[in-house]
């Protein structure tokens, strides 16, 4: 991850208007693919928002979108990635984006209703993170990242094994600060990490952008979520402080 940060500030002219014009290390079809991708990756962002909205009308997140979403993306990766099936294969995946945002829905709407502002900014704030780490990854070196799917890989066992352990022994107020904050941190990787991958799969022929979607998409709620939950602990820590200060 340090070569990562350092990569922002290597120097002044490592981000001048022709570094961002410098894609020759990707071919011209390799970028075609990159735009379906963002493309339905924004596509998958706005069905998300539609399950959401449809769970604040008629309250319909729960279990049943949670294991909707889940049969969505089983039977959409079981499919083949044949250009026949390509409509269908859109359909799973804006389907398993619905039903994301529709389980999704008690959190955005406790959000909602606690201070609407919160759920602006985390998806402001996730929306200029993803860009700036998945960018960062299309800009540098080919293959300079994919070393840390490991780590990556490494984090996700400590947060399996820490919420394992909460839920056998109950958990603390640190613990779940440790779960957020170091889960964030992981899943801002992964968005580095994915964006690499995806590019040296379609170098070698993999232009399964569909699924690439999916990927980038996990990611970017997962930082969504985490980020939306701390705002809104930090809110409420600031709302106790500012009670306290009254109270005295």
């Amino acid at each position: 991850m340090e070569n990562l940060f350092s990569s922002f500030a290597s120097g002044p002219s490592a981000w001048s208007y022709d570094t961002l014009k410098n894609f020759h290390q990707i071919s011209p079809r390799v970028q075609d693919h990159l735009k379906r991708v963002y493309l339905s990756l924004c596509c998958c962002i706005a069905a998300c928002a539609v399950g959401s909205y449809f769970h604040l009308l008629w309250n319909i997140g729960g279990l049943l979108t949670f294991v909707g979403g889940i049969v969505s993306i089983l039977w959409l990766l079981s499919t083949s990635s044949h250009p026949r099936e390509e409509k269908k294969r859109l359909g799973l995946l804006l389907a398993s984006s619905f039903f994301q945002g529709a389980t999704l829905g008690p959190l955005i709407q406790m959000v909602i209703e606690l201070d609407p502002s919160l759920l602006v900014s985390a998806f402001m704030g996730s929306a200029i993170a993803f860009a700036c780490f998945s960018g960062a990854a299309i800009l540098a070196r080919r293959r300079e990242y994919l070393f840390i799917g490991g780590l990556l890989s490494a984090g996700i066992s400590i947060l399996f094994w820490v919420q394992f352990a909460s839920s056998l022994f109950g958990g603390s107020a640190a613990t779940f600060k440790f779960e957020l904050y170091f889960g964030l941190l992981v899943f801002l990787g992964y968005i580095v990490f994915d964006t690499q991958l995806i590019i040296e799969k379609a170098h070698i022929g993999d232009y399964d952008y569909v699924k690439h979607a999916l990927d980038l998409f996990a990611d970017f709620i997962a930082v969504f979520v985490r980020l939306l939950i701390i705002m809104v602990k930090n809110s409420g820590e600031k709302s106790e402080e500012r009670k306290k200060k009254r109270r005295n």
